[in-house]
């Protein structure tokens, strides 16, 4: 199994890739293929205890381990894309997924293998901050979904 923490440890106190290959036993091509998708996906040292080998292999790759299955593998970066933009929801994305393999002759995941999938996926990149005040102290709004606007267009038609 390829040591990934310890080729990012490494490359992060500045060891040459060759220095790196030599001390991990992996080629110079899959070195630097784990560093540029680091640094593509956003992995930083110092890295976390809870990062293992395991972890980070899920990371960068998170097709390995849902290939094995048979099923038409998910495209995790394009599914995180698309429900940033409005009015796309989980539930679309499946449908056009659905839809595609269907169309190649691929076997799809199920509704509800996609979402547990993409959850785990998620997950990682989930960037939450807690903050702590007392209720009703601060009014907050949500701007997420459609536009005030719309609604009362709607009022006004009729």
């Amino acid at each position: 199994m390829i040591n990934y923490r310890k080729i990012l440890e490494l490359n992060d106190e500045g060891i040459s890739l060759r220095g790196i290959s030599a001390s991990t036993g992996n080629s110079r091509q899959k070195v630097t293929e784990v560093i540029r998708l680091a640094e593509k996906k956003g992995l930083v040292c110092p890295l976390e205890d809870e990062m293992t080998d395991k972890w980070i292999e899920e990371f960068l790759y998170p097709e390995k381990t849902l290939e094995a299955s048979g099923r038409h593998p998910l495209n995790f970066d394009y599914i995180h894309e698309e429900l940033a933009k409005p009015n796309v929801t989980l539930s679309l994305l499946h449908h056009e997924y659905e839809a595609d393999c269907r169309a190649n002759n691929k076997i799809p995941y199920s509704y509800r293998s996609f979402l547990r999938h993409y959850s785990k996926y998620a997950e990682k990149y989930k960037a939450t901050l807690r903050i702590r005040r007392k209720p009703g102290e601060i009014m907050e709004v949500d701007w997420a979904g459609s536009t005030a606007s719309f609604s009362i267009e709607i009022l006004e038609k009729r």
